[in-house]
């Protein structure tokens, strides 16, 4: 569940900063990328829902792993963004869920994997795995503790900018 928080963590403190430069990109635009950073790891519905069962209901091979690809960020975010009433929110919901996503899967990218390859990220463009250096194991303490930290220090910024 660490990982889980670090990777929302990140994203505040990410689009908080971005947010001091870009001037739209308020507290509620933020939440959004934040949501993003989620996107990815909704494919462990699997728990739930396994794969077997939905390959039986469609009748065609189905895997929820698609879903921790640049194309199912891509795909969810696009989905995000239609509950947005003007074009315009729609753009930038779809841009700030793709961010949020994508920088899920920067951070997974340099994740320690067995194999010491990463799955195919970037799936369906391509079925490369990238070597990963390693940096992290996922049930890593200090992993959470460095988002907390960042997230906390970027809030503290932003607050005192706000208050002046």
């Amino acid at each position: 569940m660490a990982e889980l928080f670090s990777h929302i963590l990140l994203a505040f403190g990410l689009f908080t900063a971005v947010g001091w430069a870009v001037s739209w990109l308020d507290r509620r635009w933020v939440v959004v990328g934040m949501i993003g950073s989620l996107l990815p790891d909704l494919n462990r519905i699997d728990l739930l829902l396994d794969d077997y069962v939905v390959a039986q209901l469609l009748g065609i091979p189905f895997n929820w792993t698609g879903i921790h690809t640049v194309g199912g960020v891509l795909l969810l975010s696009g989905a995000g963004a239609v509950l947005f009433a003007t074009h315009e929110q729609q753009s930038r919901a779809f841009g700030l869920l793709a961010a949020g996503g994508c920088s899920h899967l920067l951070v997974d990218a340099v994740k320690a994997w067995a194999d010491g390859s990463n799955g195919a990220y970037l799936y369906p463009f391509s079925w490369w795995r990238n070597p990963t250096p390693g940096w992290y194991v996922s049930a890593e303490r200090w992993v959470f503790v460095a988002s907390l930290l960042l997230a906390v220090g970027v809030w503290v910024v932003d607050r005192r900018d706000s208050i002046q």
